[in-house]
């Protein structure tokens, strides 16, 4: 089964109400409120506001919603937060993790998503930072303009263009160009964010940005894409099925904790099975036989399947595989789910299980809609524009992300111009879409001053800040980046 792995690029839960595309976008408006964040009382105002950014003769209405304290001056950093897509709005940040309430997820998998209550959220950073929503045109309740073709920004340059128009305006609006600039993307968003910030520190600005929060990250997309000859892909994957299936109690862990388990299999990864694929046919028969049943230890996965398979198992193989016999399959976004195929689907790995949480997102932005903007209608709040599927965007000189693009080269470039420049690495360990693996593998072959990288893990998957524990560790991270801390 040697399937394209399902990857971030594809749009999360793009529900979408019929009445989105009449209804009217919401007026600016403003409100004062109060919270504890981090364990400090903060006075702060919801803002919700239309900027107009043109690019050449495109143009687009963006509609930004921001948390900012009272009395905030140019000291203050600020956040610009987004999702990815492409494109997305930025309701999973906003109402998982960010915002100044959150949806609260059980830690019961299958406990009923209709009940997720939305509940205040201490873990927002507004004690350290101001936080600022970016919805690209086409998504939230941001629009091209009449006249502008929805398409111009479809590309990863114009795309982040629009955002660096955007933080450009919302700056000097509030008079804050001065302020410390930190983005997180996640998903696609993490290309958006390596775009933007060479646009702004070395090619088109001199605006200075401090750093880059990536979760999720897709810059070395071609890695954990899994094709069959690339065989550094199967190596940066292991950690992650090797997660999934000591979740799901079907790893051989040898009376190991986790992270010492997973530090095991991850120098395995990258010296006996490395070496093992890449002697292919070619490989002994019982050393290819010995190498499988230590990946059925680590992966669950039957060994018999991983020699039928030439020893590269697949994140959607093994989703497939691993609860097989109870006729289940795995999350993509979130393996820790498991559900039965769903039979209009083309294959059992096109079965998502984990999209079951999506609805409470969109419950979450429309309470904070409610209770921190007063807009009472949100519909025409859209999850996502449909911009025809990945091979209609423009990725930088082709119509697949599957290529070698310079996105490393674009953080190695704004690292050389600014030296204070840092990058934090974030994945959730059960994520099939974007692998912790991967992530490592980009890091060792950026050219990136190690001493200003710091890669961080997470239990969970795609949104590990569904997890109230990964939550409070995601914040407490976000709050050492923008605090400039290790």
């Amino acid at each position: 089964m040697k399937t394209l792995a399902s990857t971030c690029l594809l749009l999360l839960a793009a529900w979408l109400p019929a009445a989105a595309l009449q209804a009217a976008t919401p007026a600016d408006a403003q409100r004062e409120h109060t919270g504890t964040f981090g364990g400090t009382p903060v006075r702060y105002a919801s803002r919700i506001e239309t900027i107009r950014v043109r690019d050449g003769e495109a143009a687009a209405d963006l509609v930004v919603m921001s948390h900012v304290a009272a009395g905030a001056d140019a000291a203050r950093p600020v956040l610009f937060a987004f999702n990815g897509g492409p494109i997305s709005a930025s309701l999973y940040l906003h109402a998982g993790a960010l915002g100044p309430r959150r949806v609260a997820f059980p830690d019961d998998l299958g406990a009923d998503p209709a009940g997720f209550e939305v509940v205040p959220n201490p873990y927002a950073i507004l004690d350290v930072a101001d936080v600022v929503l970016f919805d690209p045109a086409g998504t939230g309740f941001s629009r091209v303009v009449e006249g502008t073709d929805p398409a111009h920004f479809h590309s990863i340059q114009a795309d982040a263009r629009q955002l660096v128009l955007m933080i450009e305006a919302w700056s000097r609006r509030h008079g804050r160009e001065a302020s410390p600039k930190y983005l997180l993307g996640e998903s696609y968003g993490t290309l958006r964010a390596a775009a933007a910030a060479h646009q702004m520190q070395v090619r088109d600005a001199p605006m200075r940005i401090d750093g880059v929060f990536l979760l999720g990250q897709a810059l070395n997309i071609i890695e954990y894409a899994q094709r069959d000859a690339n065989i550094v892909s199967y190596v940066v994957s292991l950690p992650t099925v090797a997660a999934i299936a000591w979740h799901h109690g079907r790893a051989e862990t040898g009376g190991l904790a986790f992270e010492p388990w997973l530090d095991e299999v991850r120098e395995w990864a990258r010296t006996e099975y490395l070496t093992a694929l890449f002697q292919g046919q070619f490989l002994p028969a019982d050393e290819k036989r010995r190498i499988a049943r230590r990946l059925q230890a680590y992966t669950g996965v039957d060994a018999e399947v991983l020699l039928r398979e030439d020893l590269k198992l697949t994140k959607d193989e093994q989703r497939v595989e691993l609860l097989r016999d109870q006729g289940l399959v795995l999350g993509v976004y979130d393996a820790r789910y498991a559900g039965p195929p769903d039979p209009a689907r083309s294959s059992p790995a096109a079965t998502d299980p984990s999209g079951v949480t999506a609805p409470a997102f969109r419950r979450g932005l429309e309470d904070l809609l409610r209770t921190q903007f007063g807009v009472e209608d949100a519909s025409a709040y859209r999850n996502a524009a449909d911009v025809g599927g990945i091979d209609a965007w423009d990725w930088g000189g082709g119509r697949s992300p599957f290529g070698d693009w310079p996105y490393m080269d674009w953080i190695r470039e704004v690292m050389a111009a600014n030296p204070d420049f840092r990058v934090v690495m974030a994945h959730g360990h059960h994520d099939t879409a974007t692998t912790t693996g991967a992530s490592d593998y980009a890091v060792a072959h950026s050219g990136w001053p190690l001493e200003r990288v710091r890669s961080v893990y997470y239990l969970g998957g795609h949104m590990p800040y569904t997890i109230e524990a990964s939550l409070a560790q995601f914040a407490d991270d976000l709050r050492a980046f923008v605090r400039g801390t290790p």
